[in-house]
């Protein structure tokens, strides 16, 4: 439950001490309150020593749950002991009804300000200061926003059965309960109408917005001064196509000429571009690459800007997932300097392990090749098929 760190005060003091020196931001932390209340304000007191911003008081101790009553005077008693603000946690179950109750739990504990979690769960509207609005009114609103931005239905099923609570038996909790997708959970709501206009709506954006050019795609950003950006992709060879002796024969055919790959799949699978240009960096001395990745809510697809020695790069193509927009970004790094990227018919600069031949085993067999293939492979030229016509993979 998050409290286990409290029988290990050690412990609890060296992680907040190093988090203090090691960033400028402000570091808080939050506990349970111990057994005794000697033993807690000696905690508190150990724990303020590190540093720290603020501290935030559940007042349970680590066996108790929710049911059983939240002690204000522990909370009290820590907040007139420390200098530094104290977070009141744990008073929905028995104090907080509404947004007024939220100031007198603060005033009841003495705190600087107070944590809410159940009764924000229970009903969001808490936080109005007109007061709380109808649950049903509450749920419906929730709902149409989970699936206008794609919420996962599992999540949406939970929160609204934690806002149901004590209605999860009633013939609108019963549909609630049996949902197995968001357009479910929309029907047992009366929102099947809604739940069918909106995904048709999302559908045709989507679908526009995949069908336009990659200068099309491209969106706009505050400042893309000194971004260098290139439209690749990075598509790896699978695996399998080098396992077994069948494959391991098909390959020799690529190497040989006598068959071409499929148009994209210029990395075999040992080598990515991240690690040559890891490999880069470290050989000339220069920071570790720093890939900062957003994913774009309408169609979930990644973009990745990689920073190295000050400059950023980027790929102008969204990929579906966070690895292969990196690999990406590293991808338009590398050749925009000029250097191997790992793809097949280029010398990689990254360290390739050997593997071991066995005592019996013959070196002039198929298997026993098979590593000096995949060597081979990263230094011959290979050829690739696109539109009807053979063209060299290198400088693609």
């Amino acid at each position: 439950m998050g409290a286990a760190l409290l029988s290990d005060p050690d412990k609890i003091e060296k992680i907040l001490s190093t988090l203090v020196k090691g960033t400028c931001r402000p570091v808080t932390c939050k506990i349970r309150i111990l057994p005794s209340l000697e033993d807690t304000l000696s905690l508190v007191k150990r724990i303020e020593r590190t540093g720290i911003a603020a501290i935030a008081v559940h007042g349970r101790k680590r066996e108790e749950r929710p049911q059983h009553p939240v002690s204000c005077e522990a909370i009290k008693a820590i907040a007139e002991t420390l200098s530094i603000p104290v977070i009141a946690n744990g008073g929905s179950h028995d104090h907080i009804q509404g947004y007024l109750d939220i100031e007198d739990f603060r005033q009841t504990t003495a705190a600087s300000s107070v944590m809410v979690a159940r009764a924000a769960m229970w009903n969001p509207s808490i936080f109005l200061k007109e007061g709380l609005r109808p649950l049903e009114e509450v749920m419906q609103k929730y709902i149409r926003y989970a699936v206008q931005y794609g919420n996962h239905y599992t999540n949406t099923k939970y929160c609204l059965c934690q806002m149901l609570r004590e209605q999860l038996e009633s013939p609108q909790g019963r549909l609630l309960h049996a949902a197995q997708s968001s357009q479910e959970i929309c029907e047992a709501f009366g929102l099947g109408a809604f739940y069918e206009e909106t995904t048709r709506e999302l559908d045709a954006r989507r679908a526009k917005l995949l069908a336009r050019t990659p200068e099309e795609a491209r969106e706009p950003v505050e400042d893309t001064s000194g971004v260098v950006k290139m439209a690749v992709k990075f598509d790896r060879i699978p695996k399998k196509a080098f396992r077994g002796r069948r494959h391991f024969l098909k390959a020799q055919a690529v190497l040989s000429g006598l068959c071409v790959l499929s148009q994209g799949r210029a990395y075999p699978p040992q080598i990515t571009p991240k690690m040559c240009l890891l490999e880069w960096c470290r050989r000339e001395k220069v920071a570790q690459p720093v890939y900062e990745t957003i994913q774009r809510p309408l169609d979930r697809l990644f973009c990745s800007v990689v920073t190295v020695a000050e400059q950023k790069y980027q790929s102008t193509l969204w990929d579906k997932s966070k690895k292969l927009a990196e690999q990406a970004a590293a991808i338009v790094c590398l050749r925009s300097q000029g250097l191997p990227e790992g793809r097949l018919g280029e010398e990689s600069p990254c360290p390739r392990k050997r593997k071991r031949e066995g005592p019996d085993q013959d070196p002039g067999s198929p298997r026993a090749q098979e590593p000096a293939l995949l060597g081979e492979l990263c230094k011959k030229p290979l050829l690739a098929l696109g539109s009807g016509e053979e063209s060299l993979l290198e400088g693609r």
